[in-house]
């Protein structure tokens, strides 16, 4: 068996192949690590023919969008997961034909109501359902302490206590456990009757993960992150150094564009001298009046580069092939002590 284990922070994603076929599949995988994933299969000689996620995570993106589209393979969900995108939706008792390898499905809701996990050779993934030390949380939509009881005590704990255990998080550098160890000293399954172990469930009182609310936007309906956004908006602009506009300032240079895209509070605030002001929010609507010759070199900048960067892939799909963003915001600007002018635009 290929296997290969990816951690990203406290996030846990895992490679796992047939040695004999070289089929392989991905499990929980994360936006970020893409190409370390694509990496992983060439180097170990494995093809990932299949992409899974084991419950519709809240708490980081999924790559299995992202990855179906480079790869043109299949997402694999529990049939519950609400996400569009997924191409083969599994009940509990199925299998995932891996080569020689079979991946067992077990439907575990209570951490999300799709949560499954995957028993495959002497090994168990299970998602959130089971950590090392710990249970996924039950407060988060879809969650239910009661079906969570259900799901470890009556299906997934009741497997060969030998069976190692791969759960999607650990925050303290594990690699694994056993089914075994888990129920003999994790402190959430010692709360074995059904009303105790609802009881400490819905008395945890956790923060939430950050970004919930856009994981959860991208991860169930395949819509993109903000970081996606600005990664591909990165790939197609070309950028511009605080020093090299500063020289062009001073040289007082007419055949470049400064487009100040912040609003107009912290455009008179303080701007690049000779900036015209034209707000992200606005610049489709005015750009034919405000830019009407699309030849001109144009340079956006923002408070901190983000916003800019946006706006210059904007103007180049619409035309303006000529369009760089600045390489820092006007934050980074006023901290190297680059002149500024305040005011309205000229």
């Amino acid at each position: 068996m290929v296997f290969e284990q990816i951690a990203t922070g406290g996030c846990q994603s895992y490679l796992i192949g047939c040695d004999d076929t070289c089929a392989a599949a991905l499990i929980d995988p994360e936006l970020s690590q893409i190409d370390h994933y694509i990496a992983l299969a060439s180097r170990d000689g494995v093809r990932i023919r299949y992409l899974i996620d084991t419950h519709t995570h809240a708490d980081h993106f999924s790559a299995t969008k992202e990855l179906a589209r480079q790869l043109n393979v299949p997402v694999i969900m529990h049939r519950a997961s609400p996400a569009p995108f997924v191409d083969m939706r599994l009940a509990d008792g199925e299998m995932v034909v891996l080569g020689k390898l079979r991946l067992q499905v077990l439907h575990t809701p209570g951490h999300t109501a799709d949560s499954m996990c995957l028993q495959v050779g002497d090994r168990v993934f299970t998602g959130d359902t089971l950590l090392i030390g710990g249970t996924g949380r039950t407060d988060l939509p879809s969650g239910n302490p009661e079906s969570l009881h259900d799901s470890l005590f009556n299906k997934l704990l009741k497997l060969d206590p030998a069976l190692k255990v791969y759960p999607a998080h650990d925050y303290k550098g594990r690699s694994h456990s056993t089914l075994g160890d888990e129920l003999a000293s994790n402190p959430r399954l010692q709360k074995r009757e059904r009303a105790d172990f609802v009881e400490m469930m819905r008395t945890l009182n956790l923060t939430m993960p950050t970004h919930i609310t856009e994981a959860l936007r991208t991860n169930m309906s395949g819509g993109k992150t903000v970081a996606h956004l600005l990664a591909a908006a990165t790939a197609k602009v070309p950028f511009m150094s605080l020093g090299e506009l500063k020289s062009r300032v001073e040289a007082k240079e007419d055949d470049l564009i400064v487009l100040d895209v912040r609003e107009r509070d912290a455009y008179e605030g303080g701007h690049v001298p000779g900036a015209r002001l034209l707000p992200r929010g606005q610049l489709e609507l005015r750009v034919n009046t405000e830019l009407p010759d699309p030849t001109r070199r144009i340079l956006t900048c923002c408070e901190l580069g983000y916003i800019s960067t946006l706006a210059a892939a904007t103007l180049r799909e619409m035309g303006f092939l000529h369009a760089v963003a600045l390489d820092g915001g006007m934050k980074a600007w006023r901290e190297s002590g680059y002149p500024l002018t305040t005011g309205r635009d000229p």
